[in-house]
């Protein structure tokens, strides 16, 4: 049974706007790029948050929700519940602001992230996938006491992550559909939630992978199923299920989940690499691969590239055809 705690709503976008204003200055403004394929069923953009210092957006969740917090709340250090992006996010602020950071990762997690948590300073605490999920829902480890960033169902990530809202906007005013990785929910209800205030015409998906797609099974099923999850190279996003109190906010913002293959992926990092020089995690191709298949159907649709923090091993196997 999975456990219920508060469950949250959009983010006021004051919140969002005063989160862009703490985070100048350490956050990249990404920018936005057409696709370069002409034969594509919509006009592509992408928004590269693989650009950030660490290679993902999880910069701006975990710098708003740590500059919030205060260096008083963060004497006794921080931890959080990564499976490398956000761990990276949290490290980074921790070392910025010269405090102790530790990271609670499941078993699975990739080599490269778990080097690039170990570069940025932080302690790697290792459990099982079970062990990791139950550090998500209780927001509790034995043995460390710092102030625990929550990687997706804490209003200050959701915030930060709602800076990417903004920017689309600025960019792309009359954009059609947002096509955003969904692991949590996290990233997708802060941009949903800037975008519902300022452009309400557009369309907001989801996009999950057929491996782990707890939240078209939720939206099928109107409230969230537990499902079954397979770990694949799409390691920053799925899950066996929706946070019972991130369910309110993403059936009330996201329009449906987009639900790609492995392959469909693989092939979408493919064409990110050959036509844009683009670097991209699976998590970060998702988006892509539902917009090539038309899923998001026509007009300007913007593609949320999250991350590019794959294993190089892994990478190389997908550039060359294979599916690792």
């Amino acid at each position: 049974m999975i456990p219920h705690t508060h469950s949250l709503g959009p983010i006021p976008l004051s919140e969002i706007y005063a989160a862009r204003e703490r985070l100048t200055g350490a956050v990249t403004r990404t920018p936005l790029v057409r696709l370069n394929v002409d034969d594509a069923p919509a006009e592509i953009y992408l928004k590269l948050e693989n650009l950030q210092a660490i290679g993902s957006f999880k910069l701006r969740g975990a710098g708003n929700a740590m500059l919030l917090a205060g260096r008083d709340r963060l004497a006794r250090g921080v931890f959080t519940a990564s499976a490398g992006n956000m761990a990276q996010g949290v490290a980074w602020y921790a070392r910025r602001m010269g405090v102790a950071c530790n990271v609670v990762v499941p078993d699975h997690a990739p080599e490269t992230k778990l080097a690039a948590i170990r570069r940025l300073g932080a302690s790697i605490v290792k459990v099982s996938f079970a062990e990791w999920m139950q550090v998500l829902k209780t927001r509790r480890y034995d043995g460390l006491d710092g102030y625990f960033v929550h990687p997706v169902s804490d209003p200050a990530v959701m915030a930060g992550n709602g800076t990417i809202g903004l920017e689309i906007l600025e960019d792309l005013p009359d954009v059609d559909a947002v096509l955003i990785p969904f692991g949590g929910g996290g990233l997708s209800s802060g941009i949903a939630s800037a975008l519902r205030a300022l452009r309400p015409a557009a369309r907001i998906f989801a996009c999950e992978v057929d491996t782990a797609a707890p939240l078209a099974a939720a939206l099928a099923a109107g409230a969230p199923r537990e499902i079954t999850y397979t770990p694949s190279f799409v390691d920053g996003i799925g899950a066996p299920f929706v946070l019972p109190e991130m369910w309110p906010v993403v059936s009330q913002l996201l329009e449906g989940s987009l639900v790609m293959t492995l392959a469909d992926v693989a092939a979408a990092i493919r064409l990110l690499a050959e036509r844009n020089r683009v670097i991209a995690e699976g998590a970060g191709a998702t988006p892509v691969a539902a917009a090539l298949a038309g899923q998001a159907g026509g007009g300007k649709v913007v593609c949320v590239v999250s991350g590019g923090n794959i294993d190089l091993a892994k990478l190389s196997s997908i550039l060359a055809g294979k599916l690792p």
